[in-house]
């Protein structure tokens, strides 16, 4: 009897946490930690880092293999809800949403923003040929290029389809560097400008009509899938979200597009991508060199977008000239980016409101994103 229960006391501690915990675990759990307190404390995009956060600690739990409760075991839940990160399919809903959301207004009042956008991508490219310096494979590469985009649904769209074995570091890189965009942009921003450059006044965007609002996605869609079919997934739904919202005919599917869809999947990608940081797979030299890849590459896309908007101002009239300090929206952190326009040229000048001004080449950067995954995929899967 005292045998038979020592036994089975033996067994039961051999599936604890606590036996089976290595100090991997603990450095993972803590980085969860650390998402969470980030969030609540600094208030860095909540939404994504609290299900990143607690992600990252559920799926850093010690356990014994073969109890189907991990990530990457087959028949387990997280596995099955992983699905939608392995196959792509949580990111063009999460684009559906995005779509819904979006006023394209400062974007079709003055098109010219769209290349600020477009410029903001050199990010992208300047870290896919860091990267294959560095050693890594094409396909590597371009996932870890598509960070500097400041896109985690298209930083996991790709990487899906190009390394999957690289996305749990790169869906927690895309994530968080989305998170400090407020901490990384300023410094490189104030680097590039003058106090002349960042005190000037745009003129007031045009009222869009409604027939504008709606042809918008409808001539998109065509001009970009079009040009980049393999970009269909995410622009596809991206477009088609905002026609729902412009349409004036189904508010109730742009609400729920925007509301409680985007709100279950962005719970259910940020979740499943925590999870998929195990230690066994995560703790590795190559999540390091993308964290680093995945820096340089938003420093970069901040440097393309006000640098370009400099070099255009030397083309335009002193009355249209564009604030350079807008050309950091040209990434596609909806909308932090933008809110980091306005607050750096608050500081400098109290009654300039940069905000709508900056929300053009910052929707112009989720579609520049989409398109240059698109150009990656078409070229290397």
């Amino acid at each position: 009897m005292i045998e038979s229960f020592k036994e089975g006391l033996m067994q039961f501690l051999s599936y604890t946490g606590f036996v089976n915990c290595e100090w991997g675990h603990i450095i993972m759990i803590t980085i969860g930690l650390i998402f969470i307190a980030l969030a609540i404390i600094k208030e860095y995009e909540p939404l994504l880092l609290i299900p990143i956060g607690f992600g990252i600690i559920l799926g850093n739990i010690p356990f014994t293999d073969g109890l189907q409760i991990g990530i990457y075991e087959s028949g387990s839940v997280l596995n099955y809800l992983y699905f939608g990160v392995l196959k792509g399919v949580y990111p063009p809903l999460i684009f559906l949403g995005i779509g819904a959301m979006t006023d394209f207004s400062a974007l079709i009042s003055n098109p010219k923003l769209i290349l600020i956008g477009a410029a903001a991508q050199l990010g992208i490219f300047a870290a896919y040929i860091f990267a294959m310096l560095i050693g890594f494979s094409p396909t590597e590469a371009a996932s870890i290029g598509i960070i500097g985009g400041a896109d985690g649904p298209t930083a996991i769209f790709l990487s899906s389809k190009l390394a999957p074995e690289l996305m749990g570091a790169i869906a927690i890189s895309a994530y968080s560097y989305m998170a400090l965009v407020p901490v990384i942009q300023p410094p490189v921003m104030r680097l590039l400008t003058t106090k002349k450059e960042r005190l000037i006044r745009m003129r007031p965007p045009r009222v869009v009509t409604q027939r504008e609002k709606v042809l918008f996605p409808l001539i998109c869609i065509l001009l970009t899938t079009f040009l980049v079919p393999s970009g269909l997934p995410l622009l596809g739904m991206l477009f088609f979200g905002n026609l729902l919202k412009e349409s004036g005919v189904t508010k109730r599917l742009a609400t729920t597009a925007s509301g409680p869809l985007i709100d279950i999947v962005t719970i259910l990608i940020g979740l499943t991508v925590g999870c998929s940081t195990q230690a066994t797979t995560f703790l590795r030299f190559e999540s390091v060199l993308i964290f680093g890849l995945g820096a340089a590459s938003f420093i970069f896309a901040t440097f393309g977008g006000v640098t370009f908007v400099k070099i255009l101002n030397l083309f335009l009239k002193p009355g249209n000239k564009i604030n350079p300090l807008i050309g950091n929206a040209g990434v596609s952190a909806v909308p932090d980016s933008a809110r980091v326009s306005h607050i750096e040229g608050q500081r400098y000048d109290k009654t300039n409101f940069l905000l709508m001004h900056a929300m053009g080449p910052n929707v112009a950067g989720v579609i520049g994103s989409a398109v240059a995954a698109g150009i990656l995929l078409s070229f290397l899967y």
